[in-house]
């Protein structure tokens, strides 16, 4: 039977934890690593209603992207919905691991797969964080590649919104460079607005990332780097990809465990077009 370290030990070869950002909390979260699994949930984020329908779906171990415990909690007072969500995965004895910066920055992990869904060749690292500790690998968050055919900026933003399934986006472009052609482009999942130079270096035409604002959008202007801000909930990505690879450990290692993804849309934001 198979337990959750052994699911963890596994994954750990694939993303390490070292790999993390210093400010980040990837690894357990919550619950007994020990115990067996018998169906597992893949995740981006672990918010109420993902854990009532783990419940209500018999889940015993969720498998998230964002961490659920970013900051020690004060209390645990359950009336405040965060600690009531924590009462209710001990009180089913559901274990919670994520994955998160480790995640984005290992070799075949988010950015490639977000790299992948825009159909960018010749992709490489855009930021470079050392090597894997596991396989000696350089590794780095983002991507940067190139599109099979050159595109308009109007003709780019459409294709964001088509590829990442989203309702609209938000994007920023220097007025002089509206007959710029998008050819080059970088990537990087979740808030990478701190990033966008190395983009500029990189000669990226555009840069795709989530959560810009309002300043940092300035600075993309003056720099003539044309910005497209799909949202950060573009990374659900993770939930088929990591999905598919769990059934490939399982096959490979014999496990017997359920596989299931979330279907409940965790985006909060909304879109009233005028």
């Amino acid at each position: 039977m198979t337990k959750g370290i052994d699911l963890i030990q596994r994954f750990e070869q694939f993303a390490n934890p070292q790999l993390a950002e210093s400010w980040d909390h990837p690894g357990l979260q919550i619950g007994n690593p020990e115990q067996p699994i018998h169906k597992l949930m893949t995740t981006l984020d672990v918010r109420p209603e993902i854990v009532r329908e783990a419940i209500k779906n018999h889940v015993d171990f969720i498998f998230a992207h964002h961490p659920i415990m970013f900051h020690p909690a004060k209390d645990l007072d359950t009336r405040n919905p965060q600690n009531e969500m924590y009462a209710d995965l001990l009180r089913h004895q559901i274990t919670v691991y994520a994955a998160h910066t480790n995640l984005d920055t290992a070799n075949g992990g988010m950015n490639d797969w977000l790299a992948d869904q825009m159909h960018l060749t010749a992709t490489h690292r855009l930021l470079d964080h050392g090597v894997d500790p596991i396989s000696g690998e350089p590794v780095g968050m983002g991507r940067i590649g190139e599109l099979a055919d050159p595109m308009t900026p109007a003709e780019f933003v459409q294709y964001c919104i088509n590829i990442f399934h989203v309702p609209g986006v938000r994007w920023v472009q220097n007025p002089t460079d509206r007959n710029h052609l998008v050819r080059h482009v970088a990537v990087l999942g979740g808030a990478g607005q701190d990033f966008w130079s190395a983009a500029v270096k990189a000669g990226a035409d555009a840069y795709v990332t989530g959560d810009v604002t309002y300043h940092f959008a300035h600075d993309m202007v003056a720099n003539h780097l044309m910005v497209v801000d799909p949202g950060h909930h573009i990374e659900a990505i993770c939930e088929p990809r990591l999905a598919d690879l769990f059934k490939q450990w399982k096959s490979e290692n014999g496990w017997q465990f359920e596989v299931v993804q979330n279907q409940i849309n965790t985006d909060p934001f909304h879109f009233t077009l005028s």
